[in-house]
């Protein structure tokens, strides 16, 4: 297999994504350290692996010192690694007013230019305001009305959604974790888990979080946990199947793309495939877990086998098509 065909697809296809979801609801999102996360998080991923730093600095062009540097850099640099310098910016500046030149120094290491333009950009959005001739120009938050409705303003369910389904990857084990990983405050975690633990969502077992399911209803609030879930059953699919010396016949991905129009003899079976085989996924899930749940089943006992199913449709841009086809 040529690898690099298949590693250049899918980070193109990645940064569409991204893109895509970036400007779909005009949230601030976090594409100003993007690069220099994806390096990080990446360069770690790969050491894990059991690499060498002397391959790994190899792998992207760079001597080992200035590999060591870079990462280095970075590491320190991020000064909010898991947050947005947006967010930084404007959490720094509302705890109380600035001088330009000392936010500049405070954050240093991503760039004058780039903390620059987020001044700007709260300025512009009236989250902050500014007085005074540069280089003394001060900046201060606006009243506190507009700051409360700013820190509310990301939905409490999807942070408790994101954090169930983390728990239930072991990808996080305690409240510090979360806080680590998600960048949220403390006590929005707390809260979440709080919640979380009530419906007996998550619970403590000897001090560590877990969960044994996720069941996140269709279109309920907090979706964007459900859209994390499956970008990772399908990037773990393409992973096993990339690393794989041979071929099992029950894994991997199949992608059938039908070609129809309106009235097309076949357009109501084409369009409900997705609900009815979601329905008949659904109710064997529901046997396996009352099953589960009868016989005392641990999820650490048990392999666990991912099922991932999608499907979307992508309008003509004209009235009428030539005709329909399948392609796998």
């Amino acid at each position: 297999m040529y690898l690099k065909l298949l590693i250049d697809g899918v980070a193109r296809q990645t940064t569409v994504l991204l893109a895509q979801l970036a400007t779909n609801s005009g949230a601030r999102a976090p594409m100003a350290q993007l690069a220099d996360h994806v390096f990080l998080n990446l360069t770690r991923e790969i050491e894990a692996q059991g690499i060498s730093k002397a391959v790994v600095a190899d792998m992207f062009g760079l001597a080992l010192r200035s590999y060591q540097k870079k990462t280095r850099r970075l590491e320190q640099s991020a000064t909010e690694a898991t947050r947005t310098l947006w967010e930084a910016v404007y959490d720094y500046v509302r705890e109380e007013d600035r001088e330009r030149q000392r936010i500049i120094e405070r954050f240093r290491w991503d760039g004058e230019r780039e903390v620059g333009a987020v001044l700007s950009d709260l300025v512009a959005s009236g989250l902050i305001y500014a007085t005074g001739n540069a280089p003394h120009t001060v900046y201060g938050a606006t009243s506190a009305k507009t700051r409360r409705h700013v820190q509310q303003s990301s939905d409490n369910e999807a942070l408790a959604n994101v954090i169930w389904l983390k728990v239930f990857h072991e990808e996080a084990t305690t409240a510090e974790d979360l806080e680590r990983q998600l960048g949220v405050d403390g006590t929005r975690i707390a809260e979440a888990l709080a919640e979380l633990s009530s419906s007996d969502r998550v619970v403590r077992e000897n001090g560590q979080l877990k969960a044994n399911n996720v069941v996140i209803p269709v279109g309920s609030d907090g979706k964007e946990a459900a859209m994390l879930d499956h970008f990772a059953a399908v990037a773990k699919v393409i992973a096993k199947r990339a690393s794989a010396t041979t071929v099992d016949p029950g894994e991997g991905g199949a992608t059938f793309m039908f070609s129809i129009h309106r009235g097309h003899p076949f357009e109501k079976d084409v369009l409900a495939l997705f609900r009815e085989h979601r329905a008949a996924v659904a109710a064997l899930w529901d046997k396996v877990s009352a099953h589960n749940k009868s016989v005392g089943l641990e999820r650490s006992d048990a392999d666990q086998v991912t099922f991932y199913l999608g499907q979307f449709t992508q309008p003509a841009e004209r009235e009428t098509d030539t005709g329909a086809a399948s392609e796998s």
